[in-house]
Parts: C-alpha cells; sequence; structure tokens
C-alpha cells in the first residue's frame, strides 16, 4: 500500500479522534444514555451496527444521486470544487483503498491487552468524520478524474467495491475485530472501528454532494 494513503487514513482518523477528543472533554457529545434506546446497539461494536450502517449509508448516498442528469454530475461549485460525479469516484476508490487497509491492519497479531487503550466510541467517530469544517487534502491516487457521467455507471462501481468489505464483515468475528488495535498519532481504534471508517468516510462525502445539490447554481435538470 502507497505511503500516501496510509497517511491519508492517519491523518483522517487523527483528526478524527482528536476532535472527538475535545469535543467530549467540552461536553459537546451527548452521552450514550441520553440518546434515544434505538441507538444502543449501534454503540455496541456489534458486526449487526457495522452491517447497518454500511447499509444506511449506501441508502442514503443512493438517495442523494439516483436520477441525476450528466450535467448535475457534473456541476462545479468553483474551479476548485469537485463536483457530485467527482465526489462519486473519490468514495468508490476510497472505498477499495480503505477496505485494503483495514485488512492490513487486521493481519497483524491481535493485542487484546491493549483494548482499553480505545477511547472514542463509534458514534463520536461517526460524527466527527461527518464534520465538513475539518477538510482533507486526498492524495494522488485518490483524485478523481471525472470518469463518471452517468450515476447508473458510479452507482454499479459502487457497489461491485462495497460488495468484498460486506462480506468480509458478515464472517468476521466481532471480538477478533476489537483485539486488533490500531494506533494513530492521536488516538487509538479497533479493528471495528478500522472497517467503520469506510462507510463514515462514504457518509462524509455523501454530505459534500448535499451542499453540492444546494448551490443556488445547482442545474435543475
Amino acid at each position: 500500500m502507497k505511503t500516501w494513503s496510509n497517511m491519508y487514513l492517519a491523518i483522517c482518523l487523527s483528526l478524527a479522534l482528536a476532535i472527538s477528543s475535545n469535543c467530549t472533554l467540552a461536553g459537546t457529545i451527548r452521552k450514550n444514555t441520553t440518546e434515544p434506546a434505538q441507538n444502543a446497539a449501534r454503540k455496541s461494536g456489534s458486526i449487526d451496527s457495522l452491517i447497518q450502517y454500511f447499509e444506511e449509508t449506501t441508502k442514503n448516498l443512493k438517495a442523494q444521486v439516483e436520477g441525476l442528469s450528466a450535467a448535475q454530475l457534473a456541476f462545479k461549485p468553483s474551479p476548485e470544487q469537485w463536483s457530485i460525479g467527482e465526489c462519486l469516484e473519490h468514495i468508490i476508490l476510497s472505498e477499495t483503498m480503505l477496505f485494503e487497509m483495514a485488512k492490513k491492519e487486521l493481519a497483524k497479531a491481535p493485542q487484546p491487552e491493549r483494548k482499553a487503550e480505545v477511547k472514542v466510541n463509534d458514534e463520536n467517530l461517526k460524527h466527527m468524520m461527518g464534520d465538513r469544517s475539518q477538510k482533507f487534502k486526498a492524495p494522488a491516487e485518490l483524485q478523481p478524474t471525472g470518469k463518471y457521467t452517468a450515476v447508473k455507471v458510479a452507482l454499479q462501481d459502487f457497489t461491485a467495491a462495497r460488495k468484498p468489505v460486506l462480506a468480509f464483515i458478515k464472517q468476521a468475528n466481532e471480538e477478533d475485530l476489537k483485539n486488533h488495535i490500531s494506533e494513530y498519532p492521536t488516538g487509538t481504534v479497533n479493528g471495528h472501528q478500522n472497517l467503520l471508517f469506510i462507510a463514515a468516510h462514504c457518509a462524509r462525502h455523501t454530505k459534500q454532494i448535499e451542499e453540492i445539490k444546494a448551490n443556488p447554481k445547482f442545474p435543475k435538470k
């Protein structure tokens, strides 16, 4: 795996962990006990909660892009910003890269004795990864080239990229995921959270797509 890809994941996760830590200390993130009971399962770090989040992010992405025209896919709020088509391309490229990196971490020896070092919970990690006020620059291999002019083709490629990830998660052992520890400059996560980050990254750029669609100059059709 290329160094820039490793750095990209490290930077994204590190920033998310750093912001999460600061916000938790400041009391800006709601405690688990104050949130709806139906969210409890999603906070458990279970395989089911992971699958549920992947399904949720898939549904949300499709809802945002289905039916868009070629002109809508190509629209850029400014020359420096990505179009929706480019966001989709980046998501698809990242799904594969982030999955390979997660598997690489899970191939390392488990460290169950370090589980207590994981301080951030899944909900905080997802929330902070979705914070669009914090921006990252994608490495060269994840920069879009404008290949998608049709939503149908992009979604087919997205489904193909996500299929092996879901297959891997469905056969994974929950305890084994949590026994695999990854250390980043500002915090520590487990194998479950390395996989969760793939879907959180998709959710982040789905928000970016929403922002593009909300632009006053976005084509009507």
